[in-house]
């Protein structure tokens, strides 16, 4: 049986390598859980000998397919449970990530099927992140692009916003940014800052949250 903090690190390193397409280092997961690359060199091993993760020296850690589908399992508990909170318990989109992080190790199957079908079995959490299947099929790759990958003039639908910053999202949620939102980019300053227009309202976001903000472009018909 896995450990909640072997559990964690294997959801990291699913959630770092969608982000990167490229073996995970070791350095990064640290900073991604707030741990010293020690202890993640020790953890890494740990899970290389259980058969989750492949381990290349000098180049990073990527799941096996054993690893890839705890992660899912991880991942499907942690994202219907923060949608749960918010739309049953209300929770604002900003507190449910913790809350779902410290309960999403310990929930049954048949709790999760029950929490899925209250919800009308979502495809995607309140920050807009797909919800792995009841099968734990790998996820397909969207379409998405960072909103700091776009140019002035123009205009995206935000399709989901990163849910590990809760100061970030109280943030994005005053000022109207939320998936199915759209934003006009109307400055792209050479700095990083990014200024977007939200029907008459008009937002100039860092490019640290820019990053954080997965959106689609809108084709003109």
């Amino acid at each position: 049986m896995l450990s909640d903090v072997m559990e964690d690190y294997l959801k990291a390193i699913y959630t770092l390598q969608k982000e990167s397409e490229e073996p995970v280092a070791t350095s990064a997961i640290a900073d991604y859980l707030g741990v010293t690359p020690p202890t993640v060199t020790s953890m890494v091993e740990k899970l290389a000998d259980r058969g989750l993760l492949h381990r290349e020296k000098y180049k990073g850690v990527e799941l096996t397919e054993e690893g890839e589908t705890v992660a899912l399992e991880v991942l499907r508990h942690h994202r219907l449970l923060e949608s749960y909170l918010t739309e049953h318990l209300d929770y604002s989109w900003s507190e449910v990530h913790e809350e779902a992080d410290r309960l999403e190790h310990h929930i049954s199957e048949e709790f999760e099927r029950r929490v899925a079908d209250a919800l009308g079995n979502p495809t995607v959490d309140p920050h807009g992140d797909p919800i792995p299947d009841a099968d734990l099929s790998p996820i397909v790759e969207d379409d998405t692009t960072r909103l700091s990958e776009h140019d002035s003039g123009e205009t995206v639908v935000v399709a989901r916003v990163s849910d590990r910053d809760e100061e970030e999202l109280r943030y994005l949620s005053n000022a109207g940014i939320t998936p199915g939102t759209e934003l006009e980019i109307v400055d792209v300053a050479p700095f990083g800052m990014v200024t977007v227009a939200i029907e008459d309202d008009e937002q100039s976001l860092p490019e640290t949250v820019a990053r954080s903000i997965r959106v689609r472009a809108v084709v003109e018909a």
